[in-house]
């Protein structure tokens, strides 16, 4: 999808997930789940460049990440960026 048949939620979310993962790459510290992180950002890429993710699936990547890079602080915000692009396809269920 390009120009104006892009998914603007998609594109907040591509954009999200490119600097959480070049800050992931240029942070110093080794961590034991980093490939984790890796994987899943490389997921939600992946979810975000082919038309409208399913909702359950990036939350699901989400927690793998956050719960992967929750205690690095130097990535919380990038981490908080992404949580955002993901709110925009749908809160869960409340039950």
């Amino acid at each position: 999808m390009t120009g104006s048949d892009e998914d603007p939620r998609a594109a907040e979310l591509r954009t999200a997930v490119s600097r959480l993962r070049r800050e992931l790459a240029a942070h110093p510290a080794d961590f034991p789940d980093r490939v984790v992180a890796e994987d899943e950002l490389a997921a939600l890429a992946a979810m975000a460049d082919h038309g409208v993710p399913e909702a359950p699936r990036l939350r699901r990547s989400l927690l793998l990440v956050a719960g992967a890079i929750g205690s690095v602080s130097a990535l919380a915000r990038g981490l908080s960026d992404v949580r955002n692009a993901v709110e925009l396809f749908g809160e869960p269920p409340r039950g």
